[in-house]
């Protein structure tokens, strides 16, 4: 496929970045972990056949770890197979790296990995959303539409429900104990 079919607005390429948009918007939406998670790993499935016709193979790489990523942390709080699935990760980009473009994927991978697997509520968000800012660089260098667009709402969408989460906490009252 040549360089001006893919980057057509309406190739297969930018349509399956499309659907990772739609995905993506719905999984940072979510004040559920466990849902945010299973809807990463459908939206990180969608990414992998996306990237795979951009020609981008560590995004590729990255995408697939990641959608396998999420679905185990659904399940387990492992340190162990998270640190597996980081250096996964690192094995998988790294063997395919040939411009330091190509790293950023690998490090948003990497920080998905620690959020989901080490952290919860706020703080997972907030390290997701530093990934969102490596895939949007990413997608923004390998000219893909949907990914692009996808990343900055994702980063809005995350940054919203982060500030949702932190009102919802603060009108919490306050619950002192009795003596």
């Amino acid at each position: 496929m040549t360089t001006a079919a893919i980057a057509a607005p309406f190739s297969l390429a930018q349509v399956l970045g499309y659907v990772a948009f739609c995905l993506g918007v719905t999984a940072f939406w979510q004040r559920d972990d466990r849902r945010l998670k299973a809807l990463v790993a459908a939206l990180s499935l969608t990414y992998a056949a996306h990237f795979t016709l951009l020609g981008n193979p560590t995004a590729v790489a990255s995408a697939l770890i990641s959608s396998v990523r999420a679905g185990l942390s659904i399940y387990t709080r492992s340190i162990w197979i998270a640190a597996a699935v980081v250096i996964a990760n690192l094995i998988a980009g790294f063997a395919m790296v040939s411009h330091w473009q190509q790293v950023l994927p690998i490090a948003g991978a990497v920080l998905g990995t620690i959020a989901m697997f080490l952290l919860r509520g706020i703080a997972m968000r907030l390290v997701l959303l530093m990934g969102t800012c490596l895939w949007l660089t990413n997608n923004l260098l390998s000219g893909s539409i949907g990914g692009s667009a996808l990343e900055l709402i994702v980063g809005l969408t995350n940054a919203t429900t982060i500030v949702r989460m932190l009102l919802a906490a603060r009108r919490k009252p306050v619950v002192t104990p009795q003596v």
